[in-house]
């Protein structure tokens, strides 16, 4: 790993008369035959058996393990992975939530002789990376060894005509490192070469690794015609909205001329979205919301409170849309407090997928929900481009060590993080990776925003 290391330094600290190495250079040089990945074990799969979700702990069924480099594919690239982040679907990975992801290796492993590869008794996780392209393999036409990239997590075979318009509508479309093997948090990762997308130049590593998944399922959650097809003057209320998820929810409204009204936890969380620009802002801890009485009961009078509550930040307007992802806790409320003929979109569940809410208040009131999932091709494109330009900025908060991968999830999986938690490869330190200072200082606040909290 180490000539790999000193080849792509080298295009950074090359001055003066020094050689960077060249895409011929990458070309030549040799794979190792194992590389670090964090992982977890299929013979592990219940020992969380009987706890509640709360109580399971990453640390303890995430490893770090010396695994062989996977064979190369038609139409795939092995990348050396510079940093990486952890999303949700690490977390649900490590506590084996809602089903243990060795169930979609497997199922995987069945669709052909090479796929059998991802069928495995250790799953490499990790659905984001920025790093530099190895290898490609027979088919590969647009990208390079030495090419510099982030990989977006959409992985699909294309073979059914059902995912040619919306390529997430393919029946075999998976998200990658969380329903196929060898992601990205690990020093080399196999993606299929449709899912690579240039590295921002302005960018170290870390940053660069950590919009991936979030900012692509929020810009299709909440901007494309897929999904909630936002406009100008929309009322939006993103719930998490420092999060990991919520945090380009928030990015997206006021980058596109709406009016977010963010809901958060904490003080320190309702400070961030203000630093982000956002004027409406609800601390839900502080304001004491309950939306249930009790496991089985729901609280329509808290639901009303929030709605009086959105329309005195509002000038006494309900929200158009709503940006759902915590599920069962809030769903009930969410489809209360949009207005007559707006929106829910939804893209997760982290509270519980069994949502319940009152459906006079959906049909009588021409009120739409709307699943969203991911992002296809053109989608994470289309964002990844956004924050290439400077439109909308990383929200990394704090990154940790490959080996620390566990207490990341863990800091997660507790809501102990702001924004997004970048994990290094072989980065061998933050901030390295950068090759547009001056598009990077006009935005270094923006970029910084997360870290100063």
């Amino acid at each position: 790993m180490k000539e790999i290391l000193d080849a792509i330094q080298s295009r950074t600290e090359a001055k003066g008369g020094s050689a960077a190495a060249t895409a011929a250079d990458f070309a030549a040089l040799p794979l190792p035959e194992s590389y670090r990945a964090v992982t977890v074990h299929k013979d592990e799969t219940e020992m969380f058996a009987g706890l509640e979700t709360r109580d399971k702990d990453p640390r303890k069924s995430i490893h770090l393990d010396d695994v062989p480099v996977p064979e190369l594919g038609p139409g795939e690239a092995l990348v050396a992975v510079m940093a990486s982040s952890v999303n949700y679907n690490s977390v649900w990975t490590s506590i084996f939530e809602p089903v243990s992801t060795f169930s979609f290796l497997e199922r995987y492993g069945r669709l052909s002789e090479l796929t059998k590869r991802h069928d495995l008794p250790y799953h490499i996780i990790g659905s984001d990376l920025a790093g530099v392209v190895l290898r490609t393999g027979p088919g590969v036409n647009a990208w390079n060894p030495g090419d510099e990239v982030v990989a977006h997590c959409l992985s699909v075979e294309l073979e059914s005509s059902d995912g040619h318009n919306d390529t997430m509508l393919d029946p075999e479309q998976r998200i990658w490192g969380f329903e196929t093997n060898f992601g990205g948090l690990a020093e080399i990762a196999l993606v299929k070469s449709n899912q690579l997308m240039p590295k921002p130049q302005h960018l170290s590593w870390e940053e660069a690794a950590a919009p991936g998944l979030v900012n692509s399922t929020a810009y299709r959650q909440l901007v494309s015609r897929n999904g909630a097809g936002m406009k100008q003057g929309d009322n939006v209320l993103i719930w998490g909205a420092s999060g990991g998820l919520g945090s380009y929810a928030t990015q997206f409204a006021l980058a596109g001329g709406a009016n977010p009204i963010c809901v958060v936890s904490s003080p320190e969380k309702a400070d961030i979205c203000r630093a982000m620009g956002a004027d409406a802002v609800i601390d839900r801890n502080a304001e004491g919301y309950r939306f249930w009485k009790d496991e089985h009961t729901q609280d329509p009078k808290e639901w009303k409170r929030l709605g009086k509550r959105i329309r005195e930040l509002t000038g006494g307007e309900d929200v158009d849309i709503v940006f759902e992802h915590p599920g069962r806790e809030t769903f009930g409320a969410s489809v209360y407090v949009t207005r007559k003929g707006g929106t829910i979109v939804t893209c997760a569940s982290t509270s519980g997928y069994n949502h319940e809410y009152d459906n006079r208040y959906l049909w009588m009131s021409l009120k739409r929900i709307i699943g969203s999932h991911f992002a296809n091709y053109r989608e994470a494109w289309e964002a990844n481009r956004l924050i290439a330009k400077g439109r909308i900025h990383p929200t990394l908060s704090k990154v940790y060590s490959l080996q620390d991968t566990g207490q990341a999830a863990y800091d997660v999986h507790r809501n102990l993080h702001q924004g997004k938690v970048g994990v290094l490869a072989l980065a061998p330190r933050e901030g390295m990776g950068v090759r547009d200072q001056e598009l990077r200082e006009q935005h270094i606040d923006a970029i910084n925003r997360f870290r100063d909290v």
